[in-house]
């Protein structure tokens, strides 16, 4: 089974992926597409020559290879994908021969840790939107795409966790739960510049707190993504 979890920046995508990663059973790919998100878009991402030199740029031959033989032959592979990386000319028929998964997290939360690594976020950049046309995308096809919200998965863990691996049919494993402190061996080339917290982890971090107060000059950002999230939340399971 090839799991693909869809997610923006800064929504607990990476420890979950961690989580995966410790079954034991399961190989996991980190963002495979962002090499060449950022040759097509020319953007100025922290790290991009070191991102464009580690990975293959040609969105083509990423799509075939999430397809192709599974790493080290395990029975289940977890992909781990940035919806703003999907812009036009990235495939999508791929798509259809994956479980689709939506990580969802409340935009205030995504929007201050964001801006937090990089400067003034723009709606493309955090994925709302694109997160959205996605789940719509894989929705007219035929799907029951399930969407997890992060929030859920913070405050009790084993149970979101038990419910999201029945909802994909993939046996739940309380290894999940933990992962060893200092990343994976197949963390992205990025993850010196991103993981700083979640390499110094050993699981999910617990209950979140209040919601950040959201700056004047990104509201409108803000508002933006609202939509888009109350959308997928409405979904969740």
């Amino acid at each position: 089974m090839r799991i693909a979890m869809w997610s923006g920046p800064r929504n607990l995508s990476t420890a979950m992926m961690y989580a995966f990663g410790n079954r034991g059973d399961c190989a996991v790919v980190d963002e495979p597409f962002y090499a060449a998100y950022l040759a097509m878009t020319g953007l100025n991402h922290p790290m991009r020559a070191e991102i464009l030199e580690s990975q293959p740029q040609d969105p083509v031959s990423v799509a075939q290879a999430l397809l192709g033989p599974v790493p080290a032959a395990k029975p289940f592979y977890y992909q781990k994908h940035m919806t703003q990386h999907m812009i036009p000319g990235v495939p999508r028929e791929w798509m259809r021969d994956v479980t689709n998964v939506f990580l969802i997290r409340h935009p205030a939360r995504v929007i201050a840790s964001y801006a937090a690594k990089r400067e003034n976020p723009v709606l493309e950049d955090i994925g709302f939107r694109q997160q959205a046309e996605l789940f719509d995308l894989v929705r007219g096809w035929g799907q029951v795409p399930v969407v997890v919200d992060s929030h859920d998965i913070r405050e009790n863990p084993a149970v979101k966790l038990e419910q999201l691996c029945e909802r994909i049919g993939v046996p739940y494993s309380p290894k999940m739960l933990s992962w060893p402190k200092g990343g994976h061996k197949d963390d992205g080339v990025w993850a010196a510049h991103w993981y700083g917290a979640v390499w110094t982890s050993t699981g999910f971090a617990g209950p979140e707190g209040r919601l950040p107060e959201v700056p004047e000059e990104l509201q409108p950002v803000f508002q933006a993504a609202m939509p888009y999230y109350e959308q997928m939340k409405a979904a969740k399971i």
